[in-house]
């Protein structure tokens, strides 16, 4: 499977999602800071699975319509930075959705994630990422689960691949840099973490209108998480 992930930088990048999701025969596309309410119910060979309602600039996930078949989708809210709570700017900040893939009749859950902005801590953000997955293993229990975004956490990534590891997820960094506006802050700031998933590679894709650039993970699930599940 081929999965992208990309910030539109409040909505600006719209317009590339298409050619984004056709040129690299995307599977699975998860957007950040998309204006949900006026994204296309069809992309494509892609189709909208769901989207954020209570904020203007939220996620989104489209699927390769062909492939897959969503037996469930749903947002969430985690806990809130200061600047969630004083300024508002998004309430959902975790898009998960159990999908089955028919081409192998096994389910799988996959997440688009936004984390707090970088003025929070890296602990909320901690707290934050636990919470996400903990929601996913709800959503699917036992399932392999891939969670893909923007985590806003470009240092100090060493404490988080061990709470990965301690918790059964591994974290897998893109070849480069998706990050470079602010020379204090370049770096790695979209990324993946997963479980019963291989993941063969994570590479950076040109830079478009926003100031992420998206990301794709090239993935399959492991042989010895795979339970086939009826259609």
């Amino acid at each position: 499977m081929k999965i992208v992930s990309y910030n539109l930088r409040k909505n600006r990048a719209v317009t590339e999602i298409g050619a984004l999701a056709e040129d690299h025969e995307v599977d699975v596309l998860c957007l950040q800071e998309a204006e949900a309410v006026a994204l296309p119910a069809h992309l494509g060979h892609m189709s909208l699975v769901h989207a954020t309602e209570r904020n203007r600039l939220g996620l989104a996930m489209y699927v390769r319509q062909e492939r897959f078949v969503a037996r469930s989708a749903h947002t969430f809210q985690l806990k809130k930075s200061l600047h969630d709570r004083l300024l508002a700017p998004a309430h959902e900040r975790l898009l998960g959705a159990r999908l089955h893939d028919t081409e192998t009749s096994r389910d799988f859950v996959v997440a688009s994630f936004h984390a707090a902005p970088l003025t929070a801590l890296n602990s909320l953000r901690r707290h934050q990422i636990h919470a996400a997955l903990g929601e996913l293993r709800a959503l699917g229990p036992g399932l392999p689960a891939l969670m893909v975004g923007d985590y806003n956490y470009p240092v100090f990534k060493g404490r988080l691949d061990t709470e990965m590891r301690d918790h059964g997820y591994e974290l897998s960094l893109s070849d480069k840099r998706t990050y470079t506006r602010y020379k204090m802050f370049r770096g790695h700031f979209d990324f993946a973490t997963s479980s019963g998933i291989d993941i063969s590679s994570v590479r950076t894709l040109n830079r478009g209108l926003s100031d992420h650039l998206p990301i794709i993970v090239s993935a399959a699930l492991r042989e010895d998480s795979l339970v086939p599940v009826p259609a």
